[in-house]
């Protein structure tokens, strides 16, 4: 479960590069969508691997 996390921080900030670095403006807007999803995924898995070692 730590892995999918490690891997929906890496997904989010690639995301936030793109979509708020203004490189490729033709998909900023999509990255930051994923960047939000990826970081609100990272969050709860993270919530969970908390919750399951207690």
């Amino acid at each position: 479960m730590l892995i999918w996390a490690v891997i929906l921080l890496i997904c989010a900030l690639l995301a936030g590069l793109v979509g708020f670095g203004g490189t490729a403006t033709a998909f900023a807007g999509m990255a930051q969508i994923v960047f939000m999803v990826c970081i609100a995924l990272f969050a709860i898995v993270m919530i969970v691997v908390i919750v399951k070692r207690r």
